[in-house]
């Protein structure tokens, strides 16, 4: 059975994308089949992997609010083994048409379950906000990753996410584990990088990856070619990042990675 993972921090601008699309390269690389849900309406990780999200047809909306099978919008990427089921502006309204619904905090869960069985791993880039459609992406995952800049207020609003965490764990998903906190955004040359690191780990310890994402040219010109990192410079430093990143997910996980299958 795969396992979901999603990548969510309210706060605007932490490389919540990046590691959506990039994470979910580097395992698709490491040969293990991956989703890439893009659950926010601004379609980035739609666009960062190569379609233009004014020519989708259809999108997570259209799975969430017609209930439409996912496996008939799912499309392959130039990642090997990489998986996108895209997003439209249309997800802006989703919120508004189902806070009537009932169960409403499960829809996003009960469309991924005919799936699940048929990915190593899907990995969803929630919006940046604490809406509705990201409480469905944390009911429908297993556990999140929550990237933190290595920047000033690096830790801002990360409390209020944490009680959303917790409210889901509580209401719609006692079985949603913090997989970890990312750090991203590091550039040695600043103080502030280096206190940013000391406070995270001083803070939530085991919970932070070793893995550090570093601030990369190469990193952030990859979406405006609509590749993935692995794609567009693999001997990058971005593209070593998530690399370690993705093996040190599977070691945390005690799936074996490419090197020993």
């Amino acid at each position: 059975m795969g396992k979901i993972i999603a990548i969510a921090n309210q706060k605007g601008g932490v490389g919540k994308t990046t590691t959506a699309i990039n994470l979910a390269a580097s395992l698709s690389v490491l040969e293990h089949k991956t989703l890439l849900i893009d659950a926010d309406p601004q379609a980035n990780s739609t666009s960062g992997v190569g379609f233009d999200p004014k020519e989708i047809d259809a999108s997570i909306y259209e799975c969430i609010i017609n209930n439409i099978d996912p496996r008939t919008i799912i499309k392959e990427t130039e990642t090997p083994n990489m998986y996108l089921l895209p997003a439209h502006i249309d997800l802006v309204g989703a919120e508004i048409e189902i806070i009537n619904i009932p169960q409403r905090e499960q829809m996003m869960a009960k469309c991924l379950a005919p799936i699940k069985d048929e990915y190593d791993f899907i990995i969803i880039d929630c919006s940046p906000s604490l809406g509705l459609i990201t409480v469905n992406s944390l009911t429908a995952a297993d556990s999140v990753i929550i990237p933190v800049q290595c920047q000033y207020f690096a830790l801002e609003g990360l409390g209020k996410l944490l009680n959303t965490i917790k409210i889901v764990q509580s209401r719609f998903n006692p079985n949603l584990d913090i997989e970890g906190i990312l750090l991203t955004m590091f550039d040695s040359r600043t103080r502030i990088s280096k206190q940013v690191v000391d406070e995270v780990k001083t803070h939530f310890q085991s919970m932070v990856f070793d893995t550090i994402i570093n601030t990369n040219t190469r990193l952030s010109e990859a979406p405006s070619y609509g590749h993935t990192i692995i794609m567009h410079d693999a001997a990058s430093t971005g593209a070593i990042n998530y690399l370690n990143l993705a093996r040190e997910l599977l070691q945390r996980n005690n799936i074996e990675n490419d090197s020993t299958k």
